[in-house]
């Protein structure tokens, strides 16, 4: 049995804007990733709404910072064949970085967490590391919204030429989600369930890829 953890935001947890609530289990990425897989791999969904990189978010509820948890869940969840990165569209707020560039630093800092973890004894190799880069942040009449990650439309664009120069250097995965999802401009930043459909279905032959399938 292989185990893929998705670790994410809002977008892997499955925020619908049309509601404020969340999309069906069925219609989640991970969801639709474990649908095409199989039986023989076992794919987490730990996605959390507000998660940035590596950034303390100061007005959240809980902590929303992806790095600080990480270690946590890396032993909650081990052994891992393959950890999925899909962050960054929360460090576009202004209040917690407002940049693609810090973003970057936030995903090269959760990768080597992974690199570094103290693996529990039943881990017998490193997992591999997939960088996603999420789909750019579109206008929205939102104004809640449009406020919350003013900045965020262009900065987001420059994510994915980024991410995969990264990837290059880490000897990482790379997958760009915005080639294949658009986020809907009820709020410029979430996605539908067609969308969010779309990620799970493209990136199964790349997660089969690094798992040897």
């Amino acid at each position: 049995m292989k185990t893929v953890l998705c670790y994410g935001d809002s977008l892997t947890w499955g925020y619908d804007a049309a509601d404020a609530g969340r999309h069906a289990l069925e219609d989640r990425w991970p969801s639709v990733l474990q649908q095409a897989l199989g039986s023989g791999v076992n794919v987490i969904a730990e996605g959390l709404n507000g998660r940035t990189t590596a950034y303390d978010d100061h007005l959240a509820d809980c902590d929303r910072n992806g790095a600080r948890v990480l270690p946590t869940v890396l032993h909650s969840h081990a052994p891992l064949h393959l950890v999925i990165f899909m962050l960054g569209s929360n460090d576009m707020k202004p209040v917690i970085h407002g940049t693609a560039s810090g973003a970057v630093k936030g995903i090269e800092r959760l990768v080597k967490l992974v690199r570094h973890h103290d693996w529990p004894m039943v881990t017998e190799e490193e997992p591999g590391i997939l960088i996603v880069s999420p789909p750019p942040i579109c206008e929205t009449a939102d104004s809640d919204f449009a406020a919350m990650f003013a900045g965020g439309v262009e900065e987001s664009t420059m994510l994915a030429s980024l991410y995969r120069d990264l990837a290059d250097e880490l000897d990482c995965g790379f997958f760009d989600a915005g080639s294949i999802a658009r986020t809907t401009p009820l709020d410029g930043v979430h996605l539908d369930a067609e969308n969010t459909r779309a990620i799970g279905r493209g990136l199964e032959p790349v997660v089969r890829m690094m798992l040897g399938l």
